[in-house]
């Protein structure tokens, strides 16, 4: 693999139920992007397009991971990984771990279809009542999968991530806890700028867009993570930032969406590309970046990732304004990395 490949999340050039993945993936080539994220949501679209259904069959959706994988085949883009698995470890409903297990081997023929070798789990945000924060029980349930995973041909890796609004791990330092406690060679961590620096530095809550004593803490928790991550766990990085909010994050904000954490909110309608300062971009994500690749020593994809309410606009420019928007941010990382 070349260092630093760009990849583009693919429901960032659009939400997959608005817009066309062909054309997404289209845009992603004319701009320059070498890989992309695949959302089980993109197939579920294009399964209804190409065969006029409500609810496709698992059979239809291998079928949809096909037709993709031949689109995806003609502009010589790489998939890094499927995602999200959503809703797994840490569930007190057990006939429902069962149930995602029965899944998870859908996901892997539709992984293979698509060659790619990777699922992205978030960790897990459903209500606490219906989860367990035993680290015990949540390391146990991703050791089963992964336990899966090594037995498919090829293996199949996870890549963990830490949401700044998950429900238990919702730091990079739980997420490595957990990982450790995994302890399987194809079980690792995506680290996120924007789920990083959006849980020790950010508060789209408050009235200052930070926490307390968000540059200290920010310092010392990237200290650690330089000091502790070992770079082998890192499967691959996700950078993006997000608006500062103009008022805070709370009931009345036109972003407040009851039962949702203030973060959830934030960043499904207001994350931005890196150095976009014009849509309000903020947070320190360029500091977590370089800890990663500068103080780790990262080598390998960097997907330019966003979440936003500009996704969910009409127009059949809007998958192509987006992929311009995170080549121009990926243009700018590189020379300011001095990743040439």
């Amino acid at each position: 693999m070349t260092v630093f490949k760009p990849a583009v999340l693919s429901a960032s050039l659009g939400r997959a139920w608005l817009h066309d993945f062909d054309e997404k993936v289209h845009q992603a080539a004319t701009y320059g992007f070498e890989g992309i994220e695949v959302f089980y949501e993109d197939l579920d679209h294009l399964a209804r397009k190409l065969f006029s259904v409500e609810e496709p069959s698992n059979e239809q959706i291998l079928k949809a991971a096909e037709h993709a994988r031949q689109v995806l085949d003609q502009t010589n883009i790489t998939v890094i990984g499927l995602q999200p698995f959503l809703f797994y470890e840490g569930l007190l409903d057990r006939q429902q771990h069962a149930r995602l297990i029965e899944k998870i081997h859908v996901w892997f023929q539709i992984a293979k279809r698509l060659h790619t070798n990777t699922i992205q789990i978030p960790a897990n945000f459903l209500p606490a009542d219906q989860l367990t924060g035993d680290l015990n029980i949540i390391a146990a349930d991703l050791a089963e999968l992964a336990d899966l995973g090594l037995r498919e041909d090829p293996p199949i890796r996870f890549a963990y991530e830490a949401l700044c609004w998950s429900t238990h791990v919702d730091t990079w330092e739980k997420s490595l806890v957990v990982a450790k406690m995994v302890n399987r060679p194809n079980f690792g961590l995506c680290l996120d700028t924007f789920n990083i620096a959006g849980r020790v530095w950010g508060d789209p809550a408050s009235p200052t867009g930070k926490t307390p004593n968000a540059d200290a803490d920010l310092k010392a928790s990237l200290k650690r993570l330089v000091r502790d991550m070992p770079l082998e766990k890192v499967f691959y990085i996700q950078v993006v930032d997000a608006e500062r909010m103009k008022t805070p994050l709370v009931e009345g904000h036109p972003f407040h969406v009851d039962g949702n954490p203030p973060r959830m909110n934030w960043s499904r309608n207001a994350r931005a590309y890196m150095y976009e300062t014009d849509r309000g971009a903020y947070l320190p994500a360029e500091d977590v970046a370089r800890a990663i690749i500068e103080g780790l020593g990262y080598k390998g994809w960097v997907s330019m990732e966003l979440f936003s309410r500009t996704m969910s606009e009409s127009g059949e420019d809007v998958p192509a304004s987006h992929a311009q928007r995170g080549m121009a941010a990926w243009k700018t990382f590189v020379q300011r990395l001095h990743l040439e």
